[in-house]
């Protein structure tokens, strides 16, 4: 039981903005995005690191939004809500990036495997980087079309319905504290149950047993739930609740198929579910569409009040910017972690050990997908810079790492916070192994790109297998991939083409295209297939031998990992 603190911080916002007069308050936002501002420190005493809708069984409460006439209409925003940074990206009629913003955002560890957001910081750097974005473009208001927004899934915050202040950190996708009562669970034979309801294995990786643990930690929290006094909700559903002025508690079908508490195939929040996990339903936001009109931003929290057209997990959108639309169309996308997704069309797929999830809801109609997921990508790129200072900057890894032929028998596991697919193992924890007296910083870095390889190629094999469909490409997107070095490995050790788009913050991306779609800004998915471009497709060099001996140490190295930290 954790000690809790009552100051919450202090509710954002900014003044209306008068065409494009920028108010003193709304430069004031403009210096906290820049970081002149000092920054509110709530939570003193956490550890902390420097630097639509669904025509199912609901009746929604939501008055239904009209289109605006977009004929004048020049730019879509869209808003990416990561795991380590706020970020703003605005978009032409022909979805060209015109200029973005971003921020990162604190990281709290309070104890080993935690890992937390402040809520408040989280949704002033997202709007501070929004309103950065519109100054420095010198966009009027009435040029905005709609707003799109994407975010990381799972991390769950729950909130004071009267004074919108959290009642604790968010807790974070790849927060581990909850792994004992996933373990329970399993024991009692939950599994197949969650499974068959959600598409979803037991992990602490999910957002239910999170919001339980915050309910049952946070004194006096959970009679104050069963009043109705407190709301919860994913990354999506706390931006839309805090740009509406409080006005809208909603989420999407994708962000809520990631909670442990959404039946995916009756597209209703689960009744017996949620009394496993003893969550009040009252908490919960109105499920609906990933591209809709759901409300307007509140002009005395933006400035401006414009539509907000689209919300949707990260990696769902980032399958629908890819232009995925199709079954068996797949992607990778690259971030802190990496997540392969393909769409297996109207129907579900089961999977042993990928996930069941859905792709998109639009129009009232569902697009599921298989999902697997590595929790720890490009952040140990991160981890290089920030904890261990072997480099200084991100792309300082590639040239190191191009500086020698290979890893020199060196290989990094990076399961920080335990292994995904195909392993789910919470307890796994990351791994050196292979070094020699000639193994030098270089090889390191080598073999830290090559580790996220690998653990794609695990998902890869995996998906084939249980999906009977084999993937002779794979599209890929986050910031990771460009380093042309590990996407050559990646095609090598899968033996597999991998193309890489021009644009690949297709996160924000299909982000957009959904706001856009939503709001009459674009007209159909063939127009926006029309605009996507390839920049390079890397094709496999490696020889077969080659690839399955690196492969095979790979396999022995991920053993060592295995069930290394004990059960709480």
């Amino acid at each position: 039981m954790c000690a809790v603190s009552e100051d919450f911080g202090v509710r954002g916002g900014a003044p209306p903005l008068s065409s494009i007069i920028i108010s003193l308050k709304i430069w004031k936002m403009v210096l906290f995005y820049k970081g002149i501002l000092e920054r509110d420190d709530e939570f003193r005493g956490h550890k902390r690191m420097s630097r639509k809708a669904m025509p199912h069984k609901r009746t929604h409460t939501l008055q239904p939004q009209k289109r605006e006439d977009t004929m004048n209409k020049k730019y879509i925003i869209a808003l990416d809500q990561g795991t380590t940074s706020s970020r703003a990206i605005v978009y032409d009629k022909n979805a060209t990036p015109l200029g973005s913003k971003a921020k990162e955002f604190t990281q709290y560890y309070p104890q080993p495997g935690w890992v937390e957001h402040d809520a408040e910081e989280l949704f002033k750097c997202q709007l501070g980087v929004m309103q950065a974005v519109i100054v420095d473009k010198e966009i009027k208001m009435d040029e905005i079309a709609a707003i799109g927004i994407t975010n990381q899934r799972e991390t769950v915050v729950l909130w004071d319905k009267a004074t919108g202040k959290p009642v604790y950190h968010a807790i974070v996708w790849q927060c581990r504290r909850t792994a004992s009562l996933c373990e329970e669970l399993t024991k009692q034979g939950y599994s197949d149950v969650i499974r068959e309801k959600t598409g979803l294995l037991i992990d602490a990786y999910f957002s239910g047993t999170k919001i339980k643990w915050i309910l049952d930690n946070v004194p006096g929290l959970r009679q104050r739930a069963e009043k109705g006094e407190i709301l919860a909700g994913t990354i999506d559903t706390w931006l839309i609740w805090k740009l509406s002025g409080g006005k809208c508690h909603v989420t999407d079908v994708t962000n809520a198929s990631r909670t442990m508490l959404y039946n995916i195939y009756e597209l209703d929040w689960d009744r017996d579910l949620l009394k496993l996990l003893d969550i009040p339903r009252c908490i919960l936001p109105e499920v609906h569409d990933s591209s809709e009109i759901y409300c307007n931003t509140d002009p005395d929290v933006c400035g401006f009040s414009v539509p907000i057209a689209s919300a949707i997990g990260d990696q769902q959108s980032a399958l629908f910017g890819q232009g995925c639309f199709n079954k068996g169309d797949a992607k990778n996308t690259y971030g802190t972690g990496c997540f392969m997704l393909m769409n297996t069309g109207s129907k579900p797929v089961v999977s042993k050990q990928l996930l069941t999830t859905i792709a998109l809801g639009m129009g009232g109609e569902i697009q599921y997908a298989l999902e697997g997921s590595v929790f720890i990508g490009g952040a140990v790129i991160k981890w290089l810079r920030d904890e261990l200072e072997l480099i200084s900057s991100a792309p300082e890894i590639d040239r190191l790492a191009e500086s020698v032929p290979d890893s020199n028998g060196a290989y990094l596991v990076p399961a920080f916070v335990g292994l995904g697919t195909p392993y789910w193992d919470m307890y796994a924890r990351g791994t050196i192994v292979g070094l020699t007296r000639g193994v030098k910083k270089a090889h390191l870095c080598r073999a830290a790109l090559e580790g996220i390889a690998y653990e794609v190629r695990d998902v890869l094999d995996t998906m084939v297998k249980d999906s009977g469909t084999e993937i002779n490409i794979l599209n890929v997107d986050g910031g990771a991939c460009v380093s042309n070095i590990m996407m050559q490995f990646q095609a090598d050790i899968m033996n597999t083409k991998v193309c890489r788009p021009k644009n690949v913050e297709t996160t924000a991306l299909g982000a957009a295209y959904l706001a856009g779609l939503a709001s009459g800004f674009w007209k159909s998915k063939q127009e926006i297939l029309e605009r996507r471009e390839t920049d390079r497709v890397f094709t496999p060099e490696m020889s077969d031998e080659k690839r399955s001996k690196l492969y095979a140490g790979w396999k022995k190295a991920v053993e060592r990992s295995r069930e290394w930290a004990e059960e709480e």
